[in-house]
């Protein structure tokens, strides 16, 4: 698979052959905005960025025999999952700063001795 250099795409015909898909399938991925496909003098392009991705959604629709609608629920379900785990980090860490101020503000309180 060639990943042209200027722009780091790779193009989906070179996609479908290395791994022995159909472009229909990709095409499929694109008109239910699972993937974004850039067209250049006529042919499609897919960013470098999303390899994972996609590589992703083939093994899911390939080997899993998952549709191209499950694999829309998977990737909207995976996404929330993956906010929610920033979020509670988020969180956690505004918790871990609330309790280190709490605990230093603890250890020097001044005793007054009358």
């Amino acid at each position: 698979m060639k990943i042209t250099q200027s722009n780091n795409v790779v193009a989906v015909t070179d996609f479908c052959i290395n791994h022995n898909i159909e472009v229909s399938f990709i095409a499929s991925l694109y008109q239910n905005g699972l993937i974004e496909i850039t067209t250049i003098n006529g042919e499609g392009f897919i960013d470098a960025d999303q390899l994972q991705q996609l590589e992703k959604f083939v093994r899911f629709y390939y080997e899993l025999d998952i549709n191209v609608a499950g694999i829309e629920t998977i990737a909207h379900l995976l996404a929330r999952t993956n906010a929610m785990q920033y979020e509670i980090r988020m969180l956690t860490n505004k918790l871990r700063l609330y309790e280190d101020e709490q605990y230093t503000e603890s250890n020097y309180e001044v005793i007054l001795i009358p």
